[in-house]
Parts: C-alpha cells; structure tokens; sequence
C-alpha cells in the first residue's frame, strides 16, 4: 500500500508538459507571450493551443510561433514537435475586441500524439478593457 502512494504522490509532481503565460491581466491589442515545455518520454506529433474567450464569441489572435510569423487567423495552433528545438514552443497573440465586461480567458495546451491527446494543461487569465 505504502509503495503504491509512494508512485501517485511521485506522478503528480512530474508534468510531461509545462505551460506559462504572461500577461496574466491581458488588455485590448497588447500582447500575449506563451511558453509551452514538454518532457513527455514517448513520442508525440505536437502540441496544440486552444482558446476560451468565456461569454463571448470573439476569437484570439496568433501572431507568430517560436518566431515564424502567422498569416492567416486560426481558431486553435497546432505546433509541429519538428519545429520546436529543445522540445520548446513559443507564440504571441493578440486580442483585438474592445470588452464592455470582464472576460475570463481560458488557454490549453495539450500534447497531441497520432490525434489523441497525452496530457494538457490549463491557464486562466483576466481580459479588460
């Protein structure tokens, strides 16, 4: 029983991804810096971001990964692991819609393997005028 708390408690302290974001206060046109590490062991194809801009149909943004500039709007990023030195991706975003009201932003990040997700994790922050 003891071995076996032992090897949760330990899995819980080991990400296989780890994801920051900064702001975490974000305001209309200002920019958004994401950095996403993997230390997923196996082997994967990606990493995809996803974003909820809560009670609103507004979209973010991307404006570039790991600086490759992004022309075309995209509702969610997919990141190539073969572009990503150092299993490291970076992205900035912009979100250009003027809030009458405080919106809660949800970002996920997620380790894609052949079209099934591994593992994610999840980022809130604040978008105001």
């Amino acid at each position: 029983m003891t071995r076996l708390l032992f090897q949760i408690e330990c899995d819980q302290l080991v990400k296989d991804i780890e994801f920051s974001l900064e702001p975490k206060e974000i305001h209309p046109n200002s920019e958004i810096r994401g950095t996403i590490l993997v230390s997923y062991p196996g082997r994967y194809d990606g990493i995809v971001i996803n974003t909820q801009i809560i009670d609103s149909n507004e979209h973010i943004i991307y404006k570039s990964y790991n600086g490759k500039k992004i022309s075309q709007n995209v509702a969610r990023l997919f990141i190539n692991k073969d572009v990503m030195p150092e299993n490291k991706a970076e992205f900035t975003a912009t979100i250009s819609f003027e809030p009458k009201q405080e919106h809660e932003v949800k970002f996920r990040a997620s380790i894609i393997e052949q079209h099934k997700e591994i593992e994610s994790q999840v980022i809130f922050a604040k978008y105001v005028a």
